[in-house]
């Protein structure tokens, strides 16, 4: 079995194991919705809603996000938030620039669970093993959802599903971007491109981490230190 195949089989397993209905889905217009979208579409048909939901973003992942919904026959909703984004800002304390970014996706969050809630879907994040790997999401944000379908593929693996899926090229080449302010970049972010990331990462899996640049590893380790809580489940004290 191909893998297009392995994760759209999986996915119709978890939805039915939930005895949900189908999936939901933020379509951002980025390459990792894209592929999420795609694949959902390939296990559940009709059963799949894309939701485009713009916050003072870049004209283009509106657009990038309806080029995939025309291609592959998602059926979509918009939800704009932009005025519920500025009116949250206005009622609470200065914060920096990540803090306020930061609501972005935790709205969305709010917003995927409603139609979740609504037609019994489970919601579908979009989140990689790179991502995961380094804490790259937010929690309670993007962070926020029932089911992973790229969870245990690297961003680089994904870039070639995408070609496999025939996302269109526009989407598999432009930089990989959670939007969260203008000109906003992953891995102007991150500080490391996906390819040392991944190189760093297997390394690490296959227990040379030696073999990989000293500058990368130190710090895709701290990034892993500090993200760790993130990954885990809430703790509690235990009497």
């Amino acid at each position: 079995m191909n893998l297009p195949d392995k994760i759209s089989e999986w996915i119709k397993a978890k939805v039915d194991e939930a005895g949900a209905k189908g999936i939901v889905l933020g379509l951002s217009g980025g390459l990792d919705s894209a592929v999420v979208g795609v694949l959902a579409k390939q296990s559940l048909g009709k059963n799949v809603l894309g939701i485009i939901m713009p916050c003072h973003n870049e004209q283009d992942c509106e657009e990038d996000a309806n080029l995939i919904a025309t291609k592959f026959k998602i059926k979509t909703a918009r939800v704009v938030l932009d005025k519920i984004f500025d009116e949250l800002l206005n009622v609470l304390p200065d914060a920096s620039n990540l803090t306020q970014a930061n609501l972005k996706p935790r709205l969305r969050m709010l917003i995927l669970y409603y139609f979740a809630n609504k037609l019994n879907y489970l919601v579908a994040g979009t989140g990689n093993k790179s991502e995961l790997t380094v804490g790259y999401f937010t929690k309670y944000g993007d962070g926020g959802v029932d089911i992973l379908p790229l969870g245990r593929l690297l961003k680089t693996q994904v870039i070639e599903l995408a070609k496999e899926l025939k996302i269109p090229q526009k989407i598999i080449e432009k930089a990989p971007s959670a939007d969260l302010w203008k000109g906003q970049t992953d891995e102007g972010e991150l500080g490391i491109s996906y390819a040392e990331l991944d190189k760093t990462i297997l390394a690490i899996e296959s227990g040379n981490p030696e073999t990989t640049d000293p500058m990368v590893l130190n710090k895709l380790l701290n990034l892993m230190q500090a993200s760790e809580h993130k990954r885990l489940p809430v703790p509690f004290l235990k009497t």
